[in-house]
């Protein structure tokens, strides 16, 4: 058999967790991110679901085989790859600011869980965060991919766990969200939801273009890379469906909240809460620390020693940044990213309908 043709099932687990890790943020994880993009529109956010089903598998795909199919060039630059020459050039520089905009929001979200559920102050908490962020880009990308893939199908099935227990006990509310769309509103990223759905997929795979591209070329062969997106995209898409349903039927309570999928944990029981509260510091860290490598592996002014300064700045600055307010931060910054974006994601599907079309 051809050695493109293989697929290595300890690659695609990997391959997979590894793609679930960038996606499951402090944002995921702790529900804010449904909230706003999904929730906030009621019944409609199922239509959300849907095109950011389609978006996943997509997108997902064209990035990971692209990165493989250019692992060989060490230069290789997929924002010039997808938008030309001059508008690659701006996305290539313009894609580790927006990174630098979004770690914030997740060193922040650190501090949020702690400070609510351990009593730890919000400042210490992400401070201890951007710590360890900074530490897991020293050991490098390689060890980095083989953490972060451990992480993150555990979140996911963490996440999965405290959404269906949540959906069962309360399915009876799911008539009773109409009287909340009033509330519900107040958190929306976007005009409309469709509008939403297009701005959450362009944050995603704008900010993680980099991400997943250096992922597809650690992958041996073309179905490690294929197998991975897809089995990442179905399962965040899974979770993110049931976590939305969850916030859904609870919205009376949550719609204000910062940390809605702590409540839920809480809701279960105090010790469930608990547990989930490290779970949701693993999220944190798991996107976090991939999006630092992602703005700090171009740096390469003064060796390596010049790349830990500029990384231990990241860190402060990131750090300074993360004490305002986390909900704030999430629907400033996010639906930001997603909107500098828009042009992007346009050029990886029309790049990526050609790639599609002559791929065996």
């Amino acid at each position: 058999m051809d050695g493109q043709n293989k697929c290595n099932k300890k690659a695609v687990i990997k391959f997979t967790g590894a793609f679930i890790a960038w996606v499951i943020g402090s944002g995921f994880a702790t529900g804010q991110e449904v909230l706003q993009f999904f929730t906030s529109y009621g019944y409609l956010s199922y239509g959300v679901v849907l095109l950011n089903l389609i978006g996943f598998l997509f997108f997902g795909q064209i990035l990971l085989v692209t990165g493989y199919e250019h692992k060989s060039e060490r230069l290789f630059n997929h924002c010039k790859y997808f938008c030309g020459e001059k508008l690659g050039a701006f996305y290539s520089w313009l894609i580790p600011l927006t990174l630098i905009l979004i770690m914030p929001v997740l060193i922040s979200g650190a501090g949020a869980t702690l400070s609510e559920y351990y009593g730890i102050k919000h400042y210490i908490g992400s401070a201890i965060m951007a710590g360890m962020v900074l530490c897991a880009y020293l050991i490098g990308f390689e060890r980095l991919i083989n953490v972060v893939s451990t992480i993150g199908p555990f979140i996911i099935i963490f996440s999965l766990l405290v959404g269906t227990i949540t959906v069962i006990h309360d399915f009876q509310n799911f008539g009773e969200v109409p009287k909340y769309e009033s509330i519900l509103s107040e958190s929306q990223s976007a005009p409309h939801w469709i509008i939403s759905s297009i701005l959450y997929l362009s944050l995603n795979f704008l900010s993680g273009s980099v991400y997943f591209t250096g992922l597809g070329m650690s992958a041996d062969n073309r179905n490690d890379a294929r197998y991975g997106a897809l089995f990442g995209a179905i399962a965040v898409i899974l979770s993110i469906t049931i976590m939305n349903s969850a916030i859904l039927l609870n919205a009376e309570y949550l719609a204000s909240l910062a940390i809605p999928t702590l409540y839920l944990a809480k809701k279960i029981s105090y010790i469930f809460g608990a547990v989930f509260s490290i779970v949701l510091i693993l999220g944190m860290f798991s996107s976090c620390s991939t999006m630092m490598w992602s703005v700090c592996s171009r740096f390469t002014l003064g060796g390596k020693r010049g790349n830990q300064i500029f990384a231990t700045l990241v860190a402060i600055f990131t750090f300074v940044l993360s004490l305002f307010s986390f909900s704030e931060l999430v629907g400033i910054f996010y639906p930001l990213v997603g909107y500098v974006g828009l042009i992007f994601i346009g050029c990886v599907i029309y790049k990526g309908i050609k790639q599609l079309i002559l791929m065996p």
